[in-house]
């Protein structure tokens, strides 16, 4: 029960803690600064009943391997590698949201408006999605700074499976609002995820 309190736990799970909040926070504060206070809602704080048990599944996992296996979770160039990938996954994200201002939204636009632009720019000319690559290097970063073997591949094959669905759907629509200049872009720029195109 001791190691629950040790020096490896403590900051583990202080990171762990300290990058949610931030994460969560972020992501609203810039939802209202693009979009206005009156047209977010909590949702943009992209908090669901599935991350709440995801979430919960890995501090599970984190308590019984940190009492189990306490020498598991002091691998350390592991735990900072993964704590590298969630500030490396927040940076992406949030030029994403940045570059794209206005454009960019928690919920898939199937209308056209008249301020959505196509963006290309920045971070978008080297990755079209962005947002998704952000989100799911710093959501499996997560789990490596933990050291959370199980939950590290679970968080990995959910988000890249939620994605692989996701983007093709949203694409659908990119294609209907912007046509060939779209083609073009999605041809000549990588989405962002592993193994999907």
């Amino acid at each position: 029960m001791a190691e629950i309190f040790s020096y490896t736990a403590c900051r583990q799970l202080s990171q762990l803690l300290l990058s949610i909040i931030f994460f969560h926070g972020s992501e609203y504060i810039l939802a209202v600064a693009y979009h206005g206070r009156s047209n977010v809602t909590l949702k943009s704080l992209l908090i669901s009943r599935n991350y709440l048990l995801a979430m919960f599944f890995s501090l599970v996992e984190y308590l019984l391997e940190v009492s189990v296996f306490p020498a598991l979770k002091e691998c350390w160039w592991i735990s900072n590698f993964g704590l590298a990938m969630i500030v490396v996954g927040e940076i992406i994200r949030k030029m994403a949201i940045i570059t794209a201002g206005q454009a960019f939204t928690h919920l898939i636009k199937i209308y056209h408006e008249d301020h959505h632009k196509l963006v290309t720019h920045g971070i978008y000319r080297f990755i079209r999605h962005p947002g998704y690559c952000g989100f799911f290097i710093w959501s499996v970063g997560t789990q490596i700074m933990l050291c959370n073997p199980v939950s590290t591949l679970v968080f990995a094959a959910v988000v890249w499976h939620f994605f692989a669905t996701r983007i093709p759907y949203e694409e659908f629509f990119l294609r209907q609002f912007f046509g060939r200049e779209y083609e073009e872009y999605a041809q000549t720029v990588i989405s962002g995820v592993p193994f999907v195109k």
